[in-house]
C-alpha cells in the first residue's frame, strides 16, 4: 500500500459525497468532466486508491462550486 493510498480514498469518498449531494449520477458527472464512468467509479470506490490529476480535481470542485481544498482536508491529520 502506497503511503498516500488512504488520502486518495478519502478524496474519492468526498467526490462521491458532493456528487450525491448535488444530485448527479456517476454517468452525469463523468460526462461533465470528460472522464469514463469506469474511471470515476474507481476514484469513488473506497477499496481502490485511484490517484487523480489536479486538473480533474479542480474541474470537479468548479462543478460543485466548492474550493478544491474541501477535497484535501484529511481525517488523518
Amino acid at each position: 500500500m502506497d503511503k498516500y493510498d488512504s488520502r486518495y480514498i478519502q478524496i474519492g469518498l468526498k467526490i462521491a459525497y458532493y456528487r450525491k449531494k448535488n444530485g448527479f449520477t456517476q454517468e452525469q458527472l463523468a460526462e461533465k468532466i470528460d472522464l469514463s464512468v469506469g474511471y470515476l467509479s474507481q476514484i469513488e470506490t473506497p477499496s481502490v486508491a485511484q490517484p487523480i490529476s489536479l486538473k480533474t480535481l479542480f474541474t470537479i470542485a468548479d462543478i460543485f462550486h466548492v474550493s478544491p481544498s474541501k477535497f484535501l482536508e484529511f481525517d488523518d491529520e
